[in-house]
Parts: C-alpha cells; sequence; structure tokens
C-alpha cells in the first residue's frame, strides 16, 4: 500500500461511529462525525443526510457536497437559529422525481473558514496591494488547495466507501453560498474529473467589504472580477460535461455582487457554455444574504444539479 493510502487508513481509523444528531425537525436521517481527520486540512464535524429511505444495497446515489454543514438541516446547529432546509427540499424534490435519490454531505466550516474557502490561484492574480487587503481580514494566506484535497482525497472516498453512492462525475456536485460559493466554484474548476456540477449561491465574489454606508470603488471592483475572469479564462472546463449554477440577490451583502456577476457571466458565455442548458444565472429582486433566503431558492439549483439528465 502507498504510504498515502497508509496515512488515509490510519486518519480513517480514528473516526467515531457514525451517530445520530438531529433535532424533531430533520426529514431523512443524518449520521454526524465529529473532527473528521485530514492530512490537509484541519479537523472538522462532516454530517451526512441520508434519505429516509436510503437503502444500502439498492441503486446507487447521487451525492452533493455542501460547505457551511452546520447551516444545512437543523436549525438548533445553524447559524442565528436558521437552516437552508436542504433535507426537506431534497426528500421532497426526490418524491416528486425531480431531482434522481441523493445523499447530501454537509462540510462543517471552522475558525479558518474565509482563508479555506478563497480560492487560491484567483487570489494569486490580484494586485499586491488587494492581496494585502485579503490576507490582514482573513487571518493570512488562502488554504483553499488543502482544503479541497481533504474534499477530493480524503472525504470522498470514505463516502463512497461507507455509503451507497455513484461516485462518477456525473452523480458528484458541490455547492455552498457567499463564500462556499467560490470555494465550490473552485472545486469544479481545479477538479473536472471529481465534480460535474457546481452551485453558486450569493457568491462573495467582492473578497472584501465597503464601510457600513459606502460602496465598493470601480478600482476595488475591477481588480477582484479581474483575477477571477485571469484564473477562470484558462481554468474553467469547455461545455458539455459540467453544470454551472449562480445567482444573487439585491439586499444586505448581496447587493454589491450583480457587477462582478455581470462579468463572470459574459465570461462563461464566451466559453461556449450554453445558457439555461450548461449554466444559470439568476437574480432574486429583494433577496438577502442569509439562510432565510437561501431556503426559499434552494430547490432552484437542486433541480438544476440534480434533476435526471
Amino acid at each position: 500500500m502507498r504510504p498515502g493510502a497508509l496515512l488515509l487508513a490510519a486518519l480513517l481509523a480514528l473516526l467515531p461511529a457514525a451517530a445520530p444528531a438531529q433535532g424533531p425537525g430533520v426529514t431523512g436521517r443524518l449520521q454526524h462525525y465529529r473532527n473528521f481527520p485530514s492530512a490537509h486540512a484541519a479537523p472538522r464535524d462532516v454530517t451526512v443526510w441520508l434519505p429516509a429511505d436510503y437503502d444500502p444495497a439498492g441503486p446507487p446515489y447521487s451525492v452533493l457536497y455542501m460547505h457551511d454543514g452546520q447551516n444545512l438541516f437543523d436549525p438548533a446547529t445553524g447559524y442565528g437559529g436558521k437552516e437552508w432546509g436542504v433535507d426537506e427540499a431534497v426528500a421532497r424534490l426526490t418524491a416528486e422525481g425531480a431531482i434522481r435519490p441523493t445523499i447530501v454531505v454537509g462540510i462543517w466550516n471552522t475558525p479558518a473558514r474565509l482563508r479555506e474557502y478563497v480560492p487560491s490561484r484567483a487570489f494569486d492574480r490580484l494586485p499586491a496591494r488587494y492581496m494585502d487587503r485579503v490576507r490582514g481580514l482573513y487571518g493570512g494566506d488562502p488554504l483553499s488547495d488543502g482544503y479541497l484535497r481533504f474534499i477530493v482525497g480524503e472525504l470522498k472516498p470514505f463516502i463512497d466507501r461507507s455509503y451507497n453512492t455513484a461516485p462518477e462525475r456525473g452523480r458528484t456536485a458541490i455547492m455552498g453560498s457567499s463564500m462556499g460559493g467560490l470555494i465550490s466554484l473552485y472545486a469544479l474548476a481545479e477538479y473536472p474529473e471529481v465534480f460535474g456540477g457546481a452551485g453558486m449561491v450569493s457568491t462573495h465574489w467582492p473578497l472584501l467589504l465597503p464601510r457600513e454606508g459606502q460602496e465598493l470603488s470601480e478600482e476595488d471592483r475591477d481588480a477582484v472580477a479581474s483575477a477571477f475572469e485571469g484564473y477562470l479564462r484558462s481554468a474553467l472546463p469547455w461545455p458539455g460535461r459540467h453544470l454551472l449554477y449562480f445567482d444573487h440577490g439585491s439586499e444586505t451583502l448581496d447587493r454589491h455582487y450583480a457587477a462582478y456577476q455581470q462579468r463572470i457571466d459574459r465570461l462563461v458565455a464566451g466559453r461556449g457554455w450554453s445558457r439555461d442548458r450548461d449554466w444559470i444565472s439568476r437574480n432574486f429582486p429583494g433577496a438577502a444574504h442569509n439562510e432565510d433566503s437561501w431556503r426559499a431558492r434552494v430547490e432552484i439549483p437542486l433541480r438544476f444539479l440534480l434533476g435526471p439528465r
């Protein structure tokens, strides 16, 4: 066995047995792994959602990996007592035949969330002064490459061994909101052979925010948009085998996102992606940057990324 495989086996041997961890309002079953170890990133909790009728011996399930995992299923662990209602949405859409039977893997964030979710190769294209501002706010350089190695090289193999999954690209998607949107796009661009679809909800393109009551300058917008454009121009896969979902609202933090998203939309279209077939970009007037807004529209990316094709 290769040294890397030995290390992974040793790390996974430290895992506790999965245990139920759910409130009374959760649909389906949750299995929770505390302090999932990694050779590439800080340990963190992982919650796996299974449909109520999950069959370990039946047809294999698609898998959706989601960031900020504590905010997805249970208000008892969600930010501010709120959650996305992903369990109810996936169960309802599956029953309707709108999506394929799916397992959802909620990857909890850590105190290094900002550093783990900022795409390293886009960060490297920022002007030096902007890099320094991001480092100062986030607490250091990006850790996203290690975070993705953890997901792709450690967590996904564990999920595929432990559950009845369809491991191929076309049955594997990744999704998140805010900075979780950025790291989802980065995951698909860096590992196009692993992820067939990525959902970017309220994507936090600016990286930094203006002072209260102020707007981002045109110079600031251009600096970060150009960095993402430069990265995606070479890293985004050619169309035909992947799906991209983007959206944003118009209130609170989301009010800053439209100008960035318009530039990314033009780049994606310029790469030959067919809108509403290969990718979707939606604006939701009146929607804010919070779990209530994401819960209200989560069915849209779920239908697009996980629908029968």
